[in-house]
């Protein structure tokens, strides 16, 4: 009996989680989706690569989207419970809440691990996978985007131009190159080849048959090449793309805020941000529990409303994270206390909350 109890309430938590889940990410999602579709639109990339993209962007958002989502599935499920009159014939059989809150505890403990498997692991491994696939992608760019009878911009300050027609033998390339403002030039060429060299990180285009034109400092100059073949080089690593800064050790960030006697607030909220590591994702697991007696209380909500009620207590739970933060940088809490306040907060409120339903 109580297996099957425990069945049947797991069942009710895991669709409006799916749900939520996947809507969530989807509102997320949005915020790339330009990017991701100027990729596939306009820079040529396919869409195997733009998929890629979004994979490896996932556990980003999982971290994030986990835990409302867990709040969003245990407020549904209970509010639906209490409205068709199910619990109060689970508790007229003679079950107590804390009993039905079993399963929940045990849906929210995987959601909490999983959070917290992504915020220590998977999120740092993501960073750096989408290091190197942007790499790739800046890498392969080049051969992708330079469509005939279009101007591209595979680098930035470089203006491409390959001249339309149909034949195959000659392809005119013209090339206004702005990288270095003191030494701009134009390359014109009557063919090209691709040059893409992994081991070094550089691409490039092998220039046939053209001519360099270029003015110095001196506006009476003008100079102009002529060549037979020229490699025109880009390292990927100094001119495409930005390096991240990786996040200091807390061993640096704790010997900083003692050399400046625990005064430096940009040190102060990076050491919020590691204890925030394990405080987050423990929050997915007093979301879970604070579903329960939110969902029982407003029963008629139904699932779009569980929704609602659970966005606002996301976004409470957001505003008390910055004042929080707030505090720390303005010497009135310390980085700990900062992390964790607003989970003590809320798992008071959960503790208050379910001794109260299951008083009625």
């Amino acid at each position: 009996m109580r297996k099957i109890l425990d069945q049947y309430i797991l069942a009710e938590l895991f669709p409006p989680f799916l749900v939520s889940l996947g809507v969530l990410c989807f509102v997320m999602l949005t915020k790339e989706s330009l990017r991701l579709v100027e990729l596939l639109v306009s820079k040529g990339v396919g869409i195997v690569p733009v998929v890629k993209v979004f994979l490896h962007m996932l556990p980003s958002f999982l971290v994030l989207t986990l835990p409302i989502a867990a709040l969003i599935a245990s407020i549904t499920a209970f509010s639906r419970l209490s409205y068709d009159k199910e619990l109060v014939a689970m508790r007229g059989a003679g079950i107590s809440l804390f009993r039905l809150c079993r399963p929940v505890l045990v849906f929210s403990c995987l959601i909490f691990g999983l959070t917290l498997a992504l915020s220590h692991w998977g999120q740092p491994w993501s960073n750096i996978s989408l290091k190197k696939l942007a790499l790739n992608l800046l890498r392969d760019q080049l051969t992708l985007a330079l469509d005939r009878g279009v101007f591209n911009e595979p680098v930035p300050r470089m203006v491409i131009y390959v001249q339309d027609g149909e034949e195959t033998d000659s392809r005119k390339i013209f090339i206004s190159d702005e990288r270095n403002p003191a030494e701009g030039r134009v390359i014109v060429a009557n063919n090209y080849a691709l040059l893409n060299d992994p081991r070094t990180n550089q691409v490039g285009l092998r220039l046939l048959n053209g001519e360099i034109h270029s003015q110095p400092h001196d506006l009476e100059e003008y100079h102009l090449v002529s060549f037979s073949t020229y490699d025109l080089k880009l390292s990927l690593d100094q001119s495409l793309y930005a390096p991240i800064q990786s996040r200091p050790s807390r061993q640096a960030i704790l010997d900083k805020l003692h050399q400046t006697n625990w005064q430096d607030t940009g040190a102060l909220r990076r050491l919020m941000e590691y204890y925030k590591d394990l405080a987050f994702p423990a929050a997915a697991l007093i979301f879970g529990m604070l579903g329960v007696p939110v969902g029982i209380v407003s029963k008629r909500s139904g699932r779009v409303g569980g929704f609602a009620v659970g966005l606002v207590i996301v976004v409470g739970y957001y505003i008390l994270n910055v004042l929080c933060e707030f505090l720390v940088t303005t010497l009135a809490l310390p980085p700990f206390a900062g992390a964790w306040l607003p989970n003590v907060i809320f798992l008071a409120l959960t503790i208050v909350l379910l001794y109260h339903v299951s008083r009625q």
